[in-house]
């Protein structure tokens, strides 16, 4: 543990912190002793399930099933928040008024060059 270094922009894992490590109460030790066991019985049940020759139904996994509704129900589960504005401002937005911007620069100087008579127009009948 003593040679460990820590990543610049994370944080350090929960297990060689020792003030997170060494400093726990028995209580909550054994609590997290019993959700790991249920979550490597949950996962032995699972694979179990999935790796049996004569299944015929379909495994159900209850974090997927979750996932797949939220995905498709994007708007239910949606939250504004400072980030997703700034997105959508900078994918939305941004974009509108910088193609304006360069259109309307380049009809402005195609004005300004036929006012000048500077710029050579040849008649077309398609483009």
């Amino acid at each position: 543990m003593a040679d460990y270094k820590e990543a610049p922009l994370a944080t350090r894992p929960k297990t060689l912190d020792p003030a997170e490590y060494f400093n726990l109460s028995q209580v909550y030790r054994r609590s997290e002793e019993a959700r790991a066991s249920l979550k490597a019985q949950l996962k032995r049940q699972y694979q179990l399930q999935l790796n049996n020759p004569h299944r015929k139904e379909l495994i159900e996994d209850p974090a997927l099933t979750r996932w797949t509704y939220a995905r498709s129900n994007v708007y239910a589960n949606f939250r504004p928040t400072a980030k997703t504005s700034l997105m959508g401002a900078l994918f939305g937005v941004v974009p509108l008024f910088f193609w304006y911007f360069v259109f309307k620069t380049d009809r402005d100087k195609k004005e300004e060059l036929i006012k000048a008579g500077k710029y050579d127009r040849k008649f077309q009948l398609s483009y």
